[in-house]
């Protein structure tokens, strides 16, 4: 993959074109297809290659201005297919219980394993199949399949079901009516390239390369390669690989590889795709004999306006950062800014307490916890004094003793630059 032009006249090209870029993005951010009954946030995941034919296809030049507008006019309202999604972050293997813990704090007193926002986030790790379909902007279902069972998430008119053959639980919300905006389903996680996509997008701006980097046959489907890479040092994002639909302008496949090298950090695309109607009983559901029901109202696992993102209506406020920029955890805590620009830029925001018991900043009073929090972070020091640096694949976090947090898709240096720079 080769994301930048090799002549001067494409670079010159590629500068000209950067107000349309920005113009371009923000309008592509407002269009997202009704298949994403998930909705999107943070884009941090890797895939399992979705290449289904061998050689490139003949197609017209377009500009990477031209691709984004593609993207931005695309009105897929009914399809069914599947996507495959890896994602490999780098983080320790601990055993599953990273997926207790979620799904622990996910489902929280009274809740339920059907509920959106605990099955979604198994979405974080590893390598996972998703059945999807989609009728129109009140029609839409997301499953999660594995080996033993499957998880059913599906959106019908003014109703939201989640169900979870393995517990036989049912999740389920309503609406006021079907376009309104106290619909109750998660948007916070990915699910489909157009997800990706969409954040990616609202990423371009004057520090941002973009580019056309030639076709592909995506899913027995001909499309373009819109390549996305910083121009600033220091970030962790290497490139973002965007395959275009040639003819319907639908994100098919989406990659990001990380700046260290090395297999992908999120590679989500479709392996099958059908642009024909969906039968009318893909979305119908009727909670199985004997399940559990968990109405969306009785307890807070999940609030209001949760769905927009299936009509293509933007949250309020969604396009003014970058994708995670202060949304997700630090979403919601008092005092959060971002410094930096571009895809350097850094969220700021205090715990309220202390740092963590690890390296020589103190101990927790046992040793295997100790141990265990001391190999998952590196132990730094700077202007700032001392603190903690947990790193994935992607996205690096620093804890300083004091409870500072400093979080990015930047590397440690940068971190620690920039809470040397806070002093």
């Amino acid at each position: 993959m080769a994301p930048y032009a090799s002549d001067d006249s494409a670079r010159a090209a590629e500068a000209d074109d950067a107000d349309d870029l920005r113009a371009g993005r923000r309008k592509a951010a407002r269009y997202v297809v009704p298949v994403a009954v998930v909705g999107v946030a943070a884009a941090t995941i890797g895939l399992v290659p979705a290449l289904a034919d061998s050689g490139d296809p003949d197609l017209p030049k377009v500009t990477a201005q031209q691709l984004i507008e593609k993207i931005a006019k695309s009105d897929v309202q009914q399809l069914s297919g599947t996507v495959k999604i890896s994602t490999d972050l780098g983080l320790p293997n601990l055993g599953g219980l990273e997926s207790s813990f979620a799904s622990g704090a996910a489902r929280g007193d009274g809740g339920s394993s059907a509920d959106p926002q605990s099955k979604l986030l198994e979405l974080a790790s590893g390598t996972h199949t998703l059945r999807v379909a989609a009728d129109g902007p009140d029609k839409g279902k997301v499953s999660l399949l594995d080996s033993a069972a499957e998880y059913s998430l599906i959106h019908n008119g003014k109703d939201v079901w989640g169900y979870d053959s393995k517990s036989n639980e049912v999740y389920h919300a309503t609406s006021a009516d079907s376009g309104g905006a106290e619909e109750k389903a998660p948007r916070d996680v990915p699910a489909t390239p157009k997800d990706f996509a969409d954040e990616a997008l609202k990423a371009v701006d004057e520090t941002t390369s973009v580019t056309v980097d030639g076709t592909a046959h995506v899913a027995g489907r001909d499309a373009y390669r819109l390549v996305i890479k910083p121009r600033q040092s220091g970030s962790t994002v290497g490139a973002i690989s965007i395959a275009v639909d040639a003819r319907t302008g639908l994100p098919l496949k989406f990659t990001l590889t990380p700046a260290s090298g090395g297999a992908a950090v999120v590679d989500a695309g479709f392996t099958r795709v059908d642009f024909s109607k969906p039968a009318a009983s893909t979305f119908a559901f009727t909670p199985p004999k004997g399940a559990k029901v968990t109405e969306g109202d009785e307890h807070e696992g999940v609030k209001g306006d949760k769905l927009k993102d299936l009509r293509g209506d933007r949250p309020k406020g969604a396009e003014k950062a970058r994708p995670g920029a202060d949304e997700g955890l630090a979403g919601g805590l008092d005092g959060l800014k971002t410094i930096g620009e571009g895809w350097n830029s850094i969220a700021v925001f205090e715990t309220g307490g202390q740092g963590l018991p690890t390296g020589a900043s103190g101990s927790s009073g046992n040793s295997d916890v100790d141990g265990f929090l001391n190999s998952l972070g590196d132990h730094v020091t700077g202007k700032f004094g001392s603190g903690t640096v947990f790193s994935t694949r992607l996205v690096n976090a620093l804890i300083t003793d004091d409870g500072k947090v400093y979080a990015g898709a930047v590397t440690k240096a940068a971190l620690v630059k920039a809470a040397d720079a806070a002093q």
